[in-house]
């Protein structure tokens, strides 16, 4: 196989801590990557829907996901990130501790999760390996439509307002 077909196939995540775990989402579904904020909070929300902020002129639901995933108190600092995901139609933001890099994976690099191994349902994919880092790679379009049904559909529905800035996540991550 030619080296072309090979770079064809790479897969491209971006990398992003919740305590000590990496994970891995698949990079084209980020929007852009921005800095944890105040949001306003909705009354008989789940703990882990954080609630909304306004992203030039669309109201997007914020989940923490560190509150979502069971890893304990989240503490928000100036490393804390929401990534902002364009789902189909749906614009939502994630709530991790950090970002890390986008990583580029070949088929080789990434296992298939072991059994009984399961995150919230079947939103695990895989795990990659990388150097002597494991990411746990996560089906965020499943992930998200999962909270989504706990969070009562607040998420927006994308609109051009919001601007499709994947380019820009990824010179934010790559730097």
């Amino acid at each position: 196989m030619d080296s072309t077909a090979a770079q064809d196939r790479k897969t491209e995540v971006l990398a992003f801590k919740l305590g000590s775990e990496e994970y891995g989402i698949d990079i084209l579904k980020v929007q852009e990557i921005r800095g944890y904020e105040r949001v306003t909070r909705l009354a008989s929300s789940p703990a882990f829907v954080k609630g909304v902020i306004n992203l030039r002129g669309v109201i997007v639901p914020i989940f923490d996901m560190r509150i979502r995933f069971g890893l304990g108190t989240p503490s928000y600092d100036e490393l804390t990130v929401v990534i902002i995901l364009h789902l189909g139609h749906r614009i939502m933001g994630m709530v991790v501790d950090s970002v890390s890099d986008v990583i580029s994976l070949s088929p080789e690099q990434i296992k298939p999760p072991p059994p009984g191994a399961h995150l919230h349902g079947e939103h695990l994919t895989g795990i990659a390996t990388v150097d002597q880092r494991m990411l746990i790679l996560v089906d965020i379009d499943a992930l998200m439509s999962s909270s989504q049904e706990f969070s009562s559909d607040t998420s927006a529905p994308a609109s051009p307002a919001a601007g499709d800035n994947r380019e820009h996540a990824t010179a934010l991550t790559s730097s």
